[in-house]
């Protein structure tokens, strides 16, 4: 499954290289990190949107959307979903209300 978003890490940062012009990624990066952000509130919007209608086609549509601009704000950052994936198996095992504890004591 992570296979996925590993070669979309890598799609996303060949666009970097690309003309916006040529690519939406592009764009996006071109316009910036408050444009990329935007785009990730209207995605998750619509993904809540999606679940309160019930409709789960359109919920997975809308996650995927929403996940795909997370990605890119990874990107920008100089991140990727690797970073994620060993943050949530850190976290894994853990209840939810010890791992807030630990974060408010760091």
């Amino acid at each position: 499954m992570s296979d996925v978003l590993q070669q979309l890490a890598e799609v996303l940062e060949q666009r970097k290289l690309q003309s916006p012009d040529q690519s939406y990624v592009a764009g996006l990066y071109a316009k910036g990190l408050d444009h990329i952000l935007k785009k990730i509130g209207e995605e998750a919007t619509e993904t809540v949107i999606a679940a309160k209608d019930g409709d789960k086609d359109k919920i997975v549509y809308e996650t995927a959307d929403l996940w795909f601009h997370c990605m890119v704000m990874l990107a920008d950052q100089g991140l990727g979903p690797e970073h994620v994936i060993n943050e949530l198996q850190r976290r894994f095992g853990l209840s939810g209300i010890a791992e807030k504890a630990q974060r408010q004591s760091t």
